[in-house]
């Protein structure tokens, strides 16, 4: 067996164990907190930042909003089609420590964008619909206690109209920007060169369109070979974006379209090497789905299939596996255990307005580690409906926020089955439940928020165990969180640095020395929460900035 092979493997051990020795496996697992009844704004859009805070926003021509915004402004735009003179907020700050929330004053429309983190922490947040489709904004994390930092837009700054568009954060540090509603393209953003082309013709989006389109929000995955995978409907393709090549097509995944507004969703499994990567889409709808929905003839069950493929193999297959519960419009979250939470969504539909019905309140857990027949877990249920428009991240805490939800053509706060959903809620898995919080490690250093790592070498991590356990089975991870909306969370990432027995340096203290990653390509530049796992249960997580 190959070294690599090995260490796949004794991870992949080291986690399954872990799971099973501590009893994560067992149905109905995790809990649900109510956090915020109304932030006043439906959560559309999120994106944790380095802060520890959650930026949140919907679009703008929904009408007024819950959450009026502070005295004296008012946002007066001629070409919003619902308010002309809004003084409400389409754009909230969720501080998660303290539970609260601020209104943001975002101008220019942010209906079905999209997102990166700029390697800075800076939120670069691009596109959108109307006068918004070709704006790029920025939101810089406040520091400390201000509470003052807010949006700074930059309209014209794209080529052309993006909405519906997925974006990636690229090795150098800027972002490629991929397709939109009727643009079968991609650019840069930053632009690469001021001289030559702004937008790059990408044939696969156009062969991908149906009469539903099922091509918009594309699945954006960047390899560790630094090939962009890019997903539409139920076909991929691995996009060299420098030379404007495709080195590789992949087989159909079967079932029907994957892609909005069939809408499942995708992640990029957790790196364990820095030569093999796996693709995981799950949900969607059979064809025709959409049009039946929109014309009112019926909902179509929604696909209860995964496909996982590994992109680095030199003839990849589609592994197709089935959910316990079908589902369309699931937000899937990469959690530092290694597992897979999907949350959110509906059994029978698809995306747009009235299209889904029933909601799919039980998340599940996918762990990808397992035997094939048993890598599903059914949660323990919401008592929110989380329709079309809601969202969901990983907090620093191991827990994932979850919120929005607004299937209807504007704000629709009462007198509907599934009204405008304001509120936020928490959902924690159960490696924070008793018994096993006893296992839970707590970080000694790195130990200062903005620890900075370089490519390459080594470092050490420092933690306490709590009860007299031992350092065995400890795995260290960095997660990258996602931009999150409809179902996709782009440029979420979680890469494996460490994994083993760890030394005892003093009583219930241990230390281990990982490895950062050895190239942007594995770890594009920006700020990553680094977790200790013990016996599957994560620690609080530490932000750390890769550069």
């Amino acid at each position: 067996m190959k070294k690599e092979e090995v260490f796949v493997f004794v991870f992949v051990l080291v986690l399954g164990a872990a799971v099973v020795l501590f009893g994560a496996v067992s149905a109905g697992g995790g809990k649900w907190e109510l956090l915020q009844r109304s932030i006043g704004v439906s959560a559309m859009h999120m994106q944790l930042l380095s802060n520890d805070r959650v930026v949140v926003f919907d679009r703008t021509d929904f009408g007024r909003s819950n959450l009026s915004l502070p005295a004296g402004k008012c946002r007066d735009d001629a070409n919003d089609t619902a308010v002309k003179h809004d003084c409400s907020a389409h754009s909230a700050e969720y501080d998660v420590g303290s539970n609260t929330f601020r209104p943001l004053m975002v101008l220019t429309d942010t209906w079905c964008s999209s997102g990166t983190v700029a390697p800075d922490g800076t939120l670069v947040q691009t596109g959108g619909f109307n006068d918004g489709d070709r704006t790029a904004r920025r939101f810089a994390p406040c520091s400390g206690n201000d509470r003052t930092c807010d949006w700074v837009e930059t309209p014209g700054a794209l080529a052309v109209r993006r909405w519906y568009a997925s974006n990636q954060i690229l090795p150098d540090g800027g972002a490629i920007v991929v397709g939109g509603r009727r643009q079968f393209n991609y650019e840069f953003f930053p632009r690469k060169s001021k001289t030559g082309a702004a937008v790059f013709p990408l044939p696969f989006l156009q062969q991908t369109s149906d009469r539903s389109e099922n091509n918009l929000y594309p699945f954006l995955h960047l390899s560790v070979d630094g090939n962009l995978f890019v997903f539409a409907n139920n076909r991929a393709i691995l996009l060299n974006y420098a030379t404007n090549t495709v080195v590789k097509t992949f087989p159909v995944l079967p079932g029907g379209p994957r892609s909005y507004p069939s809408t499942g969703s995708s992640v990029l499994l957790p790196l364990v090497n820095d030569r093999e990567a796996e693709v995981l889409v799950c949900g969607g709808a059979p064809p025709g789905s959409y049009e039946k929905a929109a014309t009112k003839a019926g909902f179509e069950e929604a696909l209860a299939t995964c496909g996982r493929i590994r992109i680095t193999d030199p003839n990849p297959t589609w592994l197709v596996e089935t959910m316990p519960v079908s589902r369309t419009m699931g937000d899937m979250v990469l959690l530092p255990d290694g597992s897979v939470l999907i949350v959110n969504g509906a059994t029978n539909g698809t995306a747009g307005w009235e299209n889904a019905n029933p909601p799919a309140t039980n998340p599940v857990l996918y762990w990808p580690g397992k035997p094939v027949e048993s890598r599903f877990e059914v949660q323990s249920p919401s008592s929110i409906p989380r329709l079309y428009h809601s969202t969901a991240v990983l907090l620093r805490d191991g827990r994932v926020l979850v919120g929005g939800s607004n299937p209807h053509v504007g704000y629709e706060f009462y007198g509907k089955e599934f009204p405008t959903e304001l509120s936020l809620e928490a959902f924690s898995p159960t490696y924070l439940a008793s018994p096993r919080r006893i296992f839970r490690p707590a970080m000694v250093s790195p130990g200062t928020t903005g620890q900075k790592l370089g490519y390459g070498g080594r470092f050490r991590v420092r933690f306490r165990i709590p009860g007299g356990q031992s350092g065995n089975g400890v795995v260290v991870t960095l997660i990258a969180p996602g931009f999150a909306t409809h179902s996709f969370a782009m440029n979420q990432r979680m890469v494996v640095v460490g994994r083993g027995i760890a030394a005892e340096v003093a009583p219930l203290t241990y230390e281990m020395e990982v490895a950062p990653p050895g190239s942007p390509v594995v770890a594009p530049p920006g700020f990553y929460l680094l977790f200790v796992v013990h016996g599957g249960v994560p620690s609080e997580g530490i932000w750390v900035q890769i550069r």
